[in-house]
């Protein structure tokens, strides 16, 4: 079987209003032989660089292997957040929607980032599978997100080989903050919705490059390949835990500087009640909060940020699910 042929077009996404066309580049692997289409993307949101370097180092692995079917891969999803290392764009730029990641499939007469969406939109629904690439903060455990009762979806994620996978559940299982937050706008649930099997990869370690993080997401990329059949090979068996997302949520009931538990551990299982740390004023130093869970499951995201406000989400706890 001859090795794929790589091929990389600049795309316009957009406008601004002084003429300059915001660009981005489109790489196409394409196979000897007939198969799937899977699209990836990485840097939606442009603090979220490690999904970007997993691109990179995911051609270097596939250029002169065989495959069977094609690869549509958009290292920078977002120039306008990349270059300002943001995850929304400037009010001046888009004040309707400064999330991209809240506006698919887009619109190609609607605001800046709907006419963005809407273009990388036409690679999206050629695909017959998405791998929409994440990076959240430095304190979180890499884990792969899909959408709650979608078989192909489950199945990619199972593929990626993240130790903890998050079901997130949409429409009106959903929370009324899932909605308030515009999250049925986002690609994998609209890709999920029109047909097409979609996860969200959290590589954790947002701003930075880091090697482990990296490699988690090219092996995964590799494995959702032999998955579809797109590379030869099987997807090792892995002992994995189902969770639940955005259910598990501490949050912080006063201002002041946070303090986690220094022995606290991301992945590890704990129960109701774990304390996670303190809030403490830091003018008077007295305590204002003892934080702790409300529930059992997975730690899979605590904050390093130490000047919080009441309201900031301080930890994230999966919730395991009985199967």
């Amino acid at each position: 079987m001859r090795s794929a042929s790589h091929t990389s077009d600049r795309v316009v996404l957009a406008r601004l209003p002084s003429g300059v066309s915001v660009e981005t580049t489109v790489h196409t692997y394409e196979g000897a032989q007939p198969g799937p289409t899977l699209y990836v993307q990485a840097a939606q949101h442009g603090r979220e660089v490690n999904g970007t370097a997993v691109c990179r180092r995911f051609h270097d692995r596939i250029r002169g292997r065989s495959l069977a079917g094609r690869i549509v891969v958009v290292p920078v999803a977002n120039p306008l957040t990349f270059d300002r290392v943001s995850y929304t764009t400037p009010e001046v730029l888009d004040s309707v929607n400064p999330n991209m990641n809240r506006v698919w499939p887009g619109d190609a007469s609607g605001s800046l980032h709907q006419r963005m969406a809407a273009t990388l939109w036409r690679r999206v629904e050629d695909s017959d599978a998405v791998v929409d690439l994440h990076t959240g903060s430095p304190a979180m455990y890499p884990h792969v997100v899909f959408l709650e009762g979608s078989e192909g979806s489950r199945q990619l994620a199972e593929a990626f080989g993240t130790d903890l996978l998050l079901g997130e559940q949409a429409g009106a299982d959903a929370s009324d903050e899932w909605h308030r937050r515009g999250f049925a706008g986002k690609l994998r649930v609209v890709a999920d919705r029109d047909g097409i099997p979609a996860i969200t990869p959290e590589l954790a370690h947002s701003r930075e490059l880091v090697e482990d993080a990296i490699e988690v997401g090219v092996e995964g990329l590799l494995d959702v390949c032999r998955h579809l059949g797109l590379l030869e090979g099987t997807v090792p068996d892995r002992s994995q835990t189902l969770a639940r997302n955005h259910l598990g949520q501490v949050t912080a009931s006063a201002s002041g500087l946070f303090r986690p538990k220094p022995s606290l551990e991301l992945g590890e299982s704990i129960p109701a009640g774990t304390s996670i740390g303190t809030v403490y004023d830091p003018t008077t130093y007295e305590t204002v909060q003892n934080v702790s869970t409300d529930r059992s499951g997975i730690l899979y995201a605590c904050t390093r940020d130490a000047t919080v406000k009441a309201g900031d989400k301080l930890a994230s706890v999966a919730i395991v699910r009985d199967e």
